[in-house]
């Protein structure tokens, strides 16, 4: 699942974006930046503050914003390759995806000066990021209370959920030629129960700057 997630984020995600003239998030594992470009916005770069205390984690989307806010352009490179250390026990994935999530919100408000100069898909891209995760959070939550006050299924929502996630999945299965892209659709139980609540409480405790590495 976390490879079909990686490969989603690359080739879905900052490869339409590259199509509307920028990527959002320079991935930290491979990405290259001109040497002048990195040397000018170097100190605001390692001085990098959140509500006055030092924040170290999220830095390749803080550095991707930084070059975007000081005009420079940002690629997609789908011929590049990589190798990173990704996680390999669920403590280590959760405690990843709740650096992932802090930054995300923190770096989506210091991106929202640049977005009106990108093209408006841009624009459209951040709304839905983060829209879409509200909006799931309430379905699944008026589902569990439906569920609690009346003791019958919210089949509605269920089968909204589920066909987005199968929408999802046969697309990505046909861009890259692999049915196991199908299998993804078990990466939504995941979302909706360790990771809805993980941003609930990363949204709720973005001051915390402890790195949270192994």
């Amino acid at each position: 699942l976390i490879d079909m997630e990686y490969w989603l984020a690359c080739n879905e995600e900052r490869a339409a974006q590259a199509r509307f003239g920028v990527v959002m998030c320079c991935c930290g594992p491979c990405a290259m930046y001109r040497r002048s470009a990195m040397l000018s916005l170097l100190d605001q770069y390692e001085t990098q503050l959140y509500r006055g205390k030092p924040s170290d984690f999220g830095e390749d989307r803080h550095l991707t914003i930084l070059m975007l806010s000081a005009g420079f352009r940002t690629e997609y490179v789908p011929s590049a390759i990589a190798a990173t250390v990704v996680p390999d026990t669920m403590g280590v994935y959760l405690r990843q995806q709740l650096r992932w999530a802090r930054s995300t919100f923190r770096d989506t408000l210091l991106a929202l000066p640049v977005l009106p100069g990108l093209d408006r898909y841009l624009t459209l891209d951040a709304i839905g990021q983060n829209v879409g995760l509200l909006l799931l959070a309430l379905s699944v939550l008026t589902g569990i209370g439906q569920f609690a006050l009346t003791a019958t299924l919210p089949w509605w929502t269920i089968l909204m959920i589920a066909s987005m996630t199968m929408v999802r999945c046969g697309v990505a299965a046909f861009r890259a030629r692999q049915l196991r892209f199908l299998g993804f659709s078990l990466h939504t139980l995941v979302n909706i129960t360790l990771l809805l609540p993980l941003k609930a409480y990363a949204l709720c405790t973005l001051s915390n700057s402890d790195w949270l590495s192994r």
